[in-house]
C-alpha cells in the first residue's frame, strides 16, 4: 500500500510541474497554474501521510527481548560480588554490547561475568 502512494504522489507532482511549466508557455494559460499547485501539494500531502503511517507502525513493532546465556558452571544461588562479597541475583546481570555485566546492588561496582576455564 505504501508503495501505491508514493507511486501516486510520485505521478501528481510530476504531471503538476508540467501544469505549472505549461502555464508559462505562450498558449498556456493561468489557470493551469492552480492545477498545478493543486496536484503538487497533493502529492506532498499524501508522501507526508505515508512517512506518518510509517513511522508510527515503526514505533509500535519494536519488542526487544534480551535472553542472558550465563556459562555452564555458573550457579545463580551462590553468585557472589567480586569486589564486596554480595550476593548477586538474576536482576542484577543485563546484557551490555553481547556480553553478560553484573552490577552489585551493594557497592555499585559494574564488571563483566567472565568463565573460567576448565581444565
Amino acid at each position: 500500500m505504501r508503495l501505491i502512494g508514493y507511486i501516486l504522489a510520485g505521478i501528481l507532482i510530476f504531471f503538476g510541474v508540467l501544469f505549472i511549466w505549461g502555464a508559462f508557455s505562450p498558449t498556456g494559460s493561468t489557470g493551469w497554474i492552480i492545477t498545478g499547485v493543486i496536484s503538487v501539494g497533493i502529492g506532498i500531502v499524501i508522501i507526508w501521510f505515508m512517512r506518518r503511517k510509517t513511522t508510527t507502525a515503526t514505533q509500535a513493532d519494536q519488542n526487544v527481548t534480551i535472553k542472558i546465556d550465563l556459562p555452564s558452571n555458573v550457579n545463580l544461588d551462590n553468585l557472589q560480588c567480586k569486589n564486596c562479597g554480595g550476593n548477586l541475583s538474576v536482576k542484577d546481570i543485563e546484557m551490555v554490547a553481547g556480553a553478560p555485566v553484573v552490577h552489585c546492588p551493594y557497592c555499585n561496582t559494574t564488571y563483566q561475568l567472565t568463565e573460567d576455564p576448565k581444565w
